[in-house]
């Protein structure tokens, strides 16, 4: 029994030890990570935020870092993610939905811009094509409708964040321009053109 006993304290000190090291190891992350989002290294800290993620997926704050150097290396995929895993940590940190509209809007604004781009390419393409016209017209206008739409509906998840934000933090500084994005997202979502426009 007493042998038991000692075994089970050895790893119990074991365990503390091991949380007290990855403690240290995920500040030191974090500040490293810290470091390079000042000097504009997003992808750098984003590395490190990842990998203190990968010690300690319950701190919410790096999440929440992960999230905003996603936004400034416009990995908007990872972003999303990113601020998606630290409201279910932490649903009552409003600044989460203000990042997660923010990178809703910019990824659907990316998916809109590809898709213009694309059109507009592949319709100069095409136009050397004559008797495939009819044919990769359907397509580019079927692929660009669902382009869209898939940014429409980014565009309400946007919103949805963006009002959440504002419930919870109504008097924020940063209201007007908050309400602003809002507004374009609202124009996108109830614009009429069913396709992107391609940039001229």
């Amino acid at each position: 029994m007493k042998k038991a006993l000692m075994i089970v304290s050895v790893l119990v000190i074991a365990v503390i030890s091991t949380a007290c090291i990855n403690n240290i190891a995920v500040q030191e992350l974090n500040n490293k990570a810290a470091e390079f989002m000042q000097k504009g290294d997003y992808e750098s800290a984003m590395n490190r935020l990842q990998a203190s993620l990968d010690l300690d997926a319950t701190m919410y704050e790096t999440y929440y870092n992960l999230g905003v150097a996603a936004i400034n290396a416009k990995k908007y995929e990872k972003a999303i993610e990113a601020l998606e895993g630290g409201i279910k940590i932490k649903p009552d940190y409003a600044e989460f939905y203000y990042s997660l509209g923010v990178a809703q809007s910019d990824l659907a604004d990316e998916i809109n811009d590809e898709a213009a781009q694309k059109l507009q390419d592949d319709t100069t393409q095409a136009q050397d094509i004559n008797e495939q016209n009819v044919v990769m017209e359907a397509d580019k206008r079927t692929d660009a409708v669902e382009a869209k739409n898939k940014a429409k509906e980014l565009k309400k998840s946007a919103v949805e964040n963006l009002n959440k934000y504002l419930e919870m933090k109504p008097q924020t500084d940063d209201k007007e321009t908050i309400e602003a994005l809002i507004k374009e997202c609202e124009d996108f979502i109830n614009s009429e053109n069913s396709l992107p426009k391609a940039e001229e």
